[in-house]
């Protein structure tokens, strides 16, 4: 079950309507690396999580990504003001003067709708955090590329506050890989010869070993170093 409070994460505003920003900023509302593909995927992995703990955690991330959809859809609103105007509008963004009325649409800055196709999901826990890192990571880079390129104050204010919780986020999805070795994907890892062959293809030098090979682990190497004394 899920509750809507009418009260938005962190208020969002903008100095002006900016037409052509707003096509832009639907990158993070219907794009591959956006707030409704993030909030979907970690709701399908969750379905088959037995771990409580880290259940939970899919479910409380992705309830978050919703309203980060919220924040963004309505920062897009504002960005595309009240006047429709398709003749000097950008590729991406004609369907929101010629269709929706102005309202966002589940599309990316291309105006490619969003698909299904975005999700991934494999029931193995490992993979599955890997890949939400991996999710978690793109989109702070988006959102970064997105700060850089305006300079409406209220709109940098509320991408600084969405890039840092994809930060939150990435760090709270580290910590889970973390409780999970040797188990699913990760069982027996780097056990038989054929795991342990690096092919150096490279001339000069060889720069990795893998004669031991572990599992990725994103604790922080001073706190491993304390750990082992």
């Amino acid at each position: 079950m899920f509750k809507h409070e009418k009260q938005l994460l962190k208020d969002v505003r903008v100095d002006a309507p900016n037409p052509n920003y707003a096509a832009m900023l639907q990158e993070q509302l219907g794009g591959p690396q956006g707030e409704l593909k993030a909030a979907l995927q970690y709701l399908s992995q969750s379905f088959r999580i037995r771990d409580a703990a880290i259940k939970d955690l899919f479910l409380d991330i992705a309830a978050e990504e919703l309203s980060h959809m919220e924040m963004v859809a309505t920062t897009i609103n504002m960005l595309n003001g009240h006047k429709l105007d398709a003749q000097n509008a950008t590729i991406g963004n004609i369907e929101a003067h010629v269709l929706s009325g102005l309202a966002p649409m589940l599309t990316n800055a291309s105006g490619q709708l969003w698909t299904a196709a975005y999700v991934n999901e494999t029931g193995d826990l490992a993979a599955d955090i890997l890949s939400n890192i991996a999710a978690e990571q793109r989109a702070k880079v988006v959102y970064e590329y997105l700060y850089r390129q305006i300079n409406d104050k209220g709109v940098r204010e509320t991408i600084d506050f969405l890039l840092n919780r994809e930060e939150a986020h990435n760090t709270l999805f580290r910590e889970a890989f973390n409780k999970i070795h040797d188990t699913g994907s990760l069982k027996d890892w780097g056990v038989t010869q054929d795991s342990k062959i690096y092919f150096d293809m490279s001339t000069p030098g060889k720069y990795f070993d893998v004669n031991n090979p572990q599992p990725a682990s994103f604790n922080n190497p001073d706190q491993q170093n304390q750990s082992q004394h």
